[in-house]
């Protein structure tokens, strides 16, 4: 295949994908509601699994088509064993490196991050009052996560914390997230409660992008200042006039960002996801073990990628249960 007449990150839409999102495994050492089903989920041998080498082989080739930034996640992606000879082969790519952690793990990792010039961290923490969190991790991890967040800050570390809000569960904690926002310069992430197979997801449990607004303008009147998004930005982002750090909203579901997305998700058994959404998966790892091309079968994938939220783009799609049971749960898709 001639890769140099044509832009194989390019959808039928024009939208230009240069961002990779690598699970790296399944595993993880919480359990979250909205991530993982209550009985958890049937792990694929681990000959299924991408390896150390196959993972950079599959990055090597994105980047060599345009990929310019990536981030790690899993299940937990530090739980894998050979994480840190994978962070430090990615690492030597020249792209911009992420990881997404639930921050248990993370202190041990902190000088390799440093090693290799990984900035900034993401860190998932759904409430900040130690028997919620429990409740919706079903593990008891609380202060080792929020020990590690201000470790991570005095460290120099530009720190995002991710927050899925679920109604009836922590949506009265939105002001006291943003409240960190007064005296650390983190970034906060109000991210709405998404439909993945096993979450027991419906609109009920659903905090919208202006539930949140109307809640940060009573608590904040006329301090709310809207920031300018990056391009290709999923949050709209805001700071409270005078705060140090500053808050987002990522609002998939009420108002979604799919006319300019730029990402792509591989899965830790080596399928590409062309949308969160999206029940459709292509295998790279097939090709790949059979010295194949890959290049062709991620041109398929962004050609059938839809415009909206895996084709999921009215209101009785999202909330019909049997298409959200096609796609898998989000502990094997990465988050």
């Amino acid at each position: 295949m001639d890769i140099d007449n044509q832009n194989i990150l390019t959808d039928s839409l024009g939208r230009s994908h240069t961002y990779l999102r690598i699970s790296l495994t399944e595993r993880c050492n919480l359990r979250c509601t909205y991530c993982m089903p209550a009985d958890g989920i049937p792990l694929r041998p681990k000959e299924h699994l991408m390896t150390a080498d196959e993972i950079l082989t599959i990055a090597k080739e994105f980047v060599s088509i345009g990929v310019t930034k990536i981030r790690l996640t899993g299940g937990e992606p530090m739980v894998r064993k050979d994480f840190p000879l994978i962070l430090e082969k990615l690492a030597a790519l020249p792209v911009e490196l992420g990881i997404t952690t639930n921050g248990v793990l993370a202190e041990r990792f902190l000088p390799l991050l440093k090693e290799n010039n990984v900035t900034t961290i993401t860190i998932s923490i759904d409430s900040l009052h130690k028997n919620k969190f429990e409740k919706i991790t079903r593990r008891n991890e609380f202060e080792k996560v929020w020990n590690t967040i201000q470790l991570f800050q005095k460290k120099g570390f530009n720190v995002k914390l991710n927050i899925v809000l679920i109604k009836n569960f922590n949506e009265d904690e939105i002001i006291d997230f943003i409240n960190l926002t007064k005296n650390q310069n983190l970034t906060i992430r109000f991210i709405e409660f998404m439909p993945f197979d096993g979450n027991q997801w419906n609109m009920d449990k659903l905090v919208t992008q202006q539930e949140i607004l109307d809640k940060v303008n009573y608590s904040f009147p006329l301090q709310l200042k809207r920031l300018t998004d990056s391009p290709n930005d999923t949050s709209r982002n805001y700071k409270i006039d005078g705060y140090k750090g500053s808050f987002a909203i990522i609002s998939s579901v009420t108002n979604p960002f799919c006319d300019t997305c730029n990402r792509i998700r591989l899965t830790a058994d080596g399928k590409l996801k062309n949308c969160l959404f999206s029940d459709n998966e292509f295998s790279l790892l097939k090709p790949l073990r059979a010295q194949e091309s890959i290049f062709p079968i991620i041109q398929s994938a962004l050609q059938h990628k839809f415009a909206s939220r895996g084709g999921m783009d009215t209101p009785d799609k999202l909330e019909n249960p049997e298409l959200h049971s096609k796609n898998r749960s989000m502990i094997s898709i990465g988050g």
